[in-house]
């Protein structure tokens, strides 16, 4: 990238707490500009916003519903008219509510896709047609490799359990679609999957039960917050990759779990 040129921006989705914030602060760390986007979280989104600040220079939060649609539309959109561009998009953002075989719903399914995978695509979407608009008025090159989504999936997808039914299924689609948007937005966008591990407890969990799980794999050791958060970056600014997925999880996906981690 040109020195002269501003440093790129970055969209992250629920980068107000956990993972989103740690990928953030990463990013900001690099270099780029993060606009934090949140959907109830407004004093962490804030905190995250002056930690990012510190490190980039510039940070700024948004509040939008994954669920809705117009929300969704609307949220590049207003990332643009803040920083004047955006450069990628980060899909960090999950609902994750459990159900099962027994109990699934077209309620619980439709909730799930909505802002798992609906969300992810949209915003795809979102950045393609602003980087078409930049190309148009010259405002950059004709270059690929630079813009990018990058979608957070799980690495349960290629170690199955029939746990949080509606969940696996909407980050199964949102897997699917990396393929088919990485054809259907190239060359202007590049589109990745990173897939973690177990990363970070929960109230399901106790710490120790955590630490237990989180050494069941072939390293000693699932994913940290760290690893993921720096796959991340490793994908938003290798210019090569598009339409596959990087799994970061310690080999956790080779070996078979009849439960979720949460429920083990």
């Amino acid at each position: 990238m040109n020195p002269a040129s501003p440093a790129p921006v970055v969209l992250v989705t629920g980068a107000a707490r956990r993972l989103g914030r740690e990928i953030a602060l990463a990013l900001a760390a690099s270099g780029w500009r993060v606009a934090v986007h949140y959907r109830s979280s407004k004093e962490d989104a804030i905190k995250t916003v002056a930690d990012c600040a510190e490190l980039a220079g510039d940070s700024a939060s948004f509040c939008a519903d994954l669920d809705d649609e117009a929300a969704v539309r609307g949220l590049l959109p207003q990332v643009v008219q803040h920083f004047g561009q955006v450069d990628a998009v980060v899909n960090s953002a999950s609902t994750f509510e459990h159900d099962s075989a027994a109990s699934f719903s077209f309620a619980s399914l439709e909730k799930h896709m909505r802002s798992n995978t609906g969300a992810a695509i949209v915003l795809a979407q979102a950045l393609h047609a602003h980087v078409l608009a930049r190309q148009t008025l010259g405002a950059v090159p004709e270059q690929t490799g630079r813009f990018a989504v990058v979608n957070l999936l799980d690495q349960k997808l290629w170690n199955p359990n029939p746990d949080f039914f509606s969940y696996t299924l909407s980050k199964a689609a949102l897997e699917a679609a990396n393929t088919m948007l990485a054809i259907a937005l190239a060359p202007q966008v590049r589109v990745v999957g990173v897939a973690p591990g177990l990363t970070l407890t929960s109230h399901l969990l106790s710490d120790e039960k955590f630490q237990a799980l989180h050494k069941l794999s072939p390293l000693g050791r699932s994913s940290s917050p760290a690893d993921v958060a720096a796959t991340v970056r490793f994908a938003l600014e290798n210019a090569s990759i598009t339409g596959t997925t990087l799994l970061v999880d310690g080999g956790q996906h080779l070996m078979k779990f009849e439960r979720d981690f949460s429920l083990m």
